[in-house]
């Protein structure tokens, strides 16, 4: 059961990066070309919803919405909140031993 968590866990991430770096380049390609682009919130919520190293590394890369307010504070508030997340998972799992026991022991 713990790899089957760790490769669902591994799975999401890389799809919600790749889809959050997808949609900063897709949002930059039609920016270029004056067409509509993707708005800011859904770009943000893709980061939120664990999307953030893709939208940041998409951001540095294609240098797309680098210096645009409050688009950077925010993914970069984004950003620090999942660290902080993944920090206490860390230590949660290595407390608890697994990640059943780190379910049980949060809610019960």
């Amino acid at each position: 059961m713990p790899g089957q968590f760790t490769i669902g866990v591994v799975g999401y991430v890389l799809a919600v990066n790749l889809l959050a770096h997808a949609a900063m380049a897709f949002n930059k390609s039609r920016a270029r070309n004056g067409l509509q682009r993707i708005p800011e919130a859904t770009l943000l919520t893709l980061a939120m919803i664990g999307g953030g190293i893709g939208t940041m590394i998409a951001q540095q890369t294609i240098r797309h919405k680098t210096r645009k307010e409050p688009f950077r504070s925010t993914l970069v508030v984004i950003a620090l909140l999942q660290l902080l997340a993944l920090i206490a998972l860390i230590v949660g799992l290595l407390t608890t031993g697994s990640p059943e026991a780190l379910w049980q022991f949060l809610t019960s």
